[in-house]
């Protein structure tokens, strides 16, 4: 490759929220061209502006909700199936694979919301063919990732977050609190939730997984950050999807309806 043709890397950011402008920030310290898709803009007429110009994006971060996730994926031009990024909350295997896609992933462990930077709790873990570069941008704005050696490993680490976030944001809509509190005062609810929440991962994924383990990783992570909140915004969401899921898997989570019913 050219000088030149390094001076001239692009990729697409497809939403600019908190955590896409953060994507977005570490590839342009990278000396990437970032081409972002905006909400009202459909990526295959990005896709046919980039191609015009000549120009090809190395990379696609899909960024934008985990309830906007599987219309976007739908969307996917042709020409970028093959270097998607994802990022989002509640993401598994199957997200993707009914799609056909290949992406790379990662788990984000660091927090951004509006007016703050952002403050990492835990390295984040990546993987994928486009791996290095996330971790290379990310690194550029001071935010630490590491990359997984297989899928099994990123199964793992996506099970992990989608224990942690549906927990404590389950679990905070009965005791609020951060998860220093959560789990010093209320121990025996933040383990009823979470293995509730790991017996749906389990139905999800159709893999036995590792109760206790990932229960000790939950509280690894919470270490991180003792004074992170529970409950987020989009926490009764999370909470009615998982619901969702749970029945159309035929599980009864006991805890977790018992908590659907208090608001």
């Amino acid at each position: 490759m050219s000088k030149n043709e390094e001076m001239n890397k692009s990729i697409v950011v497809v939403g600019l929220g908190e955590m896409g402008s953060v994507f977005a920030r570490g590839f342009l310290r990278s000396a990437y061209t970032v081409h972002p898709v905006v909400r009202g803009v459909e990526m295959q007429a990005v896709a046919e502006s980039l191609q015009r110009c000549g120009d090809e994006a190395e990379l696609v971060v899909i960024a934008v909700g985990e309830a906007d996730l599987s219309e976007q994926l739908a969307k996917v031009p042709e020409a970028w199936k093959d270097r998607l990024v994802l990022l989002q909350n509640e993401l598994l295997p199957a997200g993707w694979q009914r799609y056909g896609l290949e992406p790379t992933v990662i788990s984000v462990w660091f927090e951004k919301k509006k007016g703050m930077d952002s403050k990492v709790i835990i390295p984040s873990p990546v993987y994928g063919r486009h791996a290095q570069q996330v971790i290379d941008a990310l690194a550029s704005i001071g935010i630490s990732a590491r990359k997984l050696s297989d899928e099994a490993a990123l199964l793992h680490e996506l099970v992990l977050k989608n224990v942690y976030i549906l927990t404590t944001n389950i679990a905070g809509l009965e005791v609020g609190g951060n998860v220093g509190q959560l789990w010093q005062e209320h121990r025996d609810l933040a383990t009823a939730v979470a293995s509730e929440v790991i017996a749906l991962q389990q139905a999800l994924t159709g893999q036995a997984l590792n109760t206790q383990a990932l229960i000790d990783s939950m509280v690894e992570v919470f270490n991180g950050d003792l004074e992170h909140m529970c409950m987020g915004r989009s926490a009764p969401a999370r909470l009615k999807r998982a619901l969702s899921q749970a029945d159309e898997k035929g599980l009864t989570l006991e805890t977790l309806q018992r908590i659907s019913q208090l608001s």
